[in-house]
Parts: structure tokens; sequence; C-alpha cells
């Protein structure tokens, strides 16, 4: 019922007033000092429901990964097969990302959208039968790349706040702040439900549920066009698009986000094999959870302090918070040391990935600023994927005690691409 309301588009009867402010509703009193900076924010006319919309979306989009490899492995009976299958899309959507976020742009977001997630919904309902009726091996990697093209909702979002405060720095920092607790929510309610569904329902629960709910967020999130970003158009004849990579400040930039990827999914697979090796299996979704849970915090608080100093230089400052947090877990002889370390580790993701993305929006133009932050997004991806693999050889090869070698080594990657990024001049 909450999802059918918000789906109601929002259609402004009053302009908005002078300055590029917009006009917001007046918080209720009891709303606490501390979470006043959101409660103004959703108070914007149409956030709340494009925001409802795109978090039933994006919590489909981090349940996919687990439901697909889960549902492989237990028909298939193996990983090798559910993980080259899941590689397979991957190698998908670093490709479509970047094109869908750049058509998104150019025709709006209810234009590319809609057909991309019907496309998807074809995949995906085609993966579900070919590994019901045990079809050939082939059709599964056909299927997973033909459900791979969907554009990211959290870009999307991100776009939408940047259209609604285009000169309110302060409140898109809060809403760069609250998308990526959206995102640490998601991503840790995601996979544990996709994990319930497919092993306590049927393996192809996990993934029918995805695609049930990503299709239903996509749609509902189309419908609200009050609070669309305009189109821009293609540049006109004879003008060429100069690619992202060239923008200045951008090549050092992905390069810090695809070592980032690679922090966060080395790190999954090190505390796996660390928890394991303490005796304590079975904590293992409850330690992770940790991790993403001091990232919200840190999320919540840093989106409510005011904006100081440079953003190039808060960004190194970040990377280099993350990149400290990592080591101490190499010291971790026992749960118990594991647990808080790898909460406090989780404190530098947010604030990072939060200056991250504003740094995004001050690097690339209006006109292409769903390209930019979906091709990021991919190094991310990337990063993660190509993370968790190095940290699986070195769990494998040199023992867990060793294990957060990798995320240490990969985030001091990143703060050298962020050092580098600050010394060429990043916008402040």
């Amino acid at each position: 019922m909450i999802l059918f309301l918000a789906s109601r588009p929002v259609v402004r009867r009053v302009p908005p007033p002078a300055r590029g402010r917009t006009r917001r509703r007046r918080l209720p009193r009891r709303l606490p000092a501390f979470l006043a900076p959101y409660g103004r924010l959703l108070a914007t006319p149409g956030a709340l429901a494009f925001t409802l919309a795109a978090f039933t979306g994006r919590l489909a989009g981090a349940m996919l990964g687990v439901a697909n490899v889960l549902m492989v492995a237990m028909a298939r009976d193996s990983y090798a097969m559910a993980g080259a299958v899941s590689a397979t899309g991957v190698a998908v959507t670093a490709v479509t990302g970047p094109l869908l976020g750049r058509l998104v742009d150019r025709y709006g977001q209810a234009r590319i959208a809609v057909p991309s997630v019907a496309v998807f919904a074809l995949g995906a309902a085609a993966m579900v039968l070919c590994v019901h009726h045990g079809a050939p091996a082939w059709a599964l990697f056909l299927c997973a790349a033909g459900s791979s093209g969907v554009p990211s909702l959290g870009a999307m979002t991100r776009a939408r706040w940047a259209a609604l405060h285009p000169d309110d720095a302060a409140a898109r920092h809060t809403a760069a702040s609250f998308e990526q607790v959206v995102d640490e929510v998601c991503f840790m309610a995601g996979p544990a439900l996709a994990m319930v569904l497919c092993t306590a329902v049927f393996p192809e629960a996990g993934l029918i549920t995805a695609a049930a709910l990503l299709v239903t967020g996509t749609l509902l999130f189309a419908t609200q066009r009050g609070t669309e970003p305009p189109p821009h158009p293609r540049p006109a004849a004879g003008a060429r698009a100069v690619p992202l990579t060239r923008t200045p400040g951008m090549r050092a930039l992905l390069g810090t986000f695809l070592a980032t990827g690679a922090v966060f999914g080395a790190m999954e697979v090190a505390t796996v094999a660390t928890v394991r090796s303490f005796g304590g299996a079975g904590a293992s979704g409850a330690v992770l959870a940790l991790q993403a849970a001091g990232s919200c915090a840190a999320g919540l608080v840093f989106g409510a302090l005011p904006l100081r100093g440079a953003l190039s230089t808060r960004f190194v400052t970040g990377v280099a918070a993350m990149a400290a947090a990592v080591l101490p877990l190499l010291a971790a002889d026992s749960l118990a040391a594991l647990a808080p370390l790898l909460f406090l580790a989780g404190m530098a993701t947010a604030p990072t990935m939060i200056t991250g993305m504003s740094l995004v929006h001050r690097l690339v133009p209006a006109a292409r600023l769903n390209e930019g932050m979906t091709t990021v997004y991919t190094a991310l991806l990337i990063g993660i994927s190509a993370g968790a693999a190095a940290g699986g050889w070195t769990a494998d090869h040199l023992g867990s005690a060793s294990a957060y070698t990798t995320p240490a080594t990969a985030a001091a990657l990143a703060l050298t691409a962020a050092l580098t990024t600050h010394r060429r001049g990043t916008p402040h």
C-alpha cells in the first residue's frame, strides 16, 4: 500500500522559489536535531516517493548476485559453474552500464529504465526456466548476459537529488550521505534475504523474488515524472562527446574506485576465512554486518556535519582513513578482537564513498551525470569481483592468517590513486 501511494506522480502546482531553492514541507517538531537535515531532505516534494520506489529495486539488485550463484550451484552442484555464470553477468554489466547511463542522460530515466527492466525480466525468467529444466550450460551463460543490462537506480536517484538541489551544496552532501546509507542497508539485507529464500524455500526463489522486486521498484520509480531530471539531447551535428576518461581527474578517480572495490571484495572473503579459522563459521554473516553497520553509522553522522575543507582533500583523507583502518585487522587473533575492528573499519567506508560521489558530480558535466556515476559504479563492481578473487587465492594459498593482506594492499593502491587525483588539481 505504501509503495502504491508513493507511485502517484508528483505535480508541482507552485513554481519553485527563486535562487534555485526547492520548496520544502514544514518538519514536525518532534524530529531529533541530529536527523533534521535528513528530514528536510525527504520533505522535498516527491522525494519520499522516488526514494521508496528506488529502495525496492536497489534491495533486489543486492540480492541478484547471491541468488544467481546459489541457484546455479544448488541445481548443478558446481560452485565453479555458478561463479563463471556470475562473472559473465558482471562482465556484461561492465560494458552495458556506462552505455545505459549515457542513454539515460540523453533520453530521460523513464524512457530507458522501463524497456531495460523489461529485457531484464525476460532474461531472468529464461534463467529460472533453464535452471529448473536442466538446460545446457551455454544457455545459462546466455541468460546471464541477457539479464545484466539494467540502469543503476542508485545513480538515477543521486541524479534526481542533484537536479532538485542544484544550488544547495549542503543538501547535496546530505543526499549523498543518505544514499550511501541506503546502499549499505541494501547490501546488508539483500544477500541475507536471497540466501534464506534459496536455501529455505527452493533454489529459484531468490532470483524470482529479486526479479519481481526489481521490476516493481523500477516501474514505480519511472512513474515519478515530477522529480525526473530533464534529458540532455545529443550534441550538435559534428560535435563529439569527449570520453569521460579524458576528463581531468576522472582517470585517477576511476582508479581509486577500482581499488576501493577490491578492498570491499577482498575484505568479505578475508573475513569469512578468518572467522572460520577462529571456529565461528556460523557467525560470518553477523560479523560482516558489523562492517556495514559501522559504515551506516558514520554515513549518518557525516551527512549531518557541515561541509569543511576542499573536496579533494576530504576525499584523500577518507581514503587514507580507510587504508589505515584495514591494518589493525592483520593483528586480530580472536573473534572478540576482530568484530570491533571491523566495525571501526566500516566507519571509514561511507565518508570515502560519499565524498567520492561528490567528486564525480564536480568533475562530470551535468548533461552526463548518470553516465559518470554509472561508470564509477562499474569500476567499483569490477574491483569487488577482482578483490574477491584475489582474496580467495590469498586465503587458499597463504592461509587465513594472511587473508587481510589483500585488502590492505588494495587500500594502499586506492590511496596512491587518490593522491594522484589530488595532485592533478581536482576541483575543490
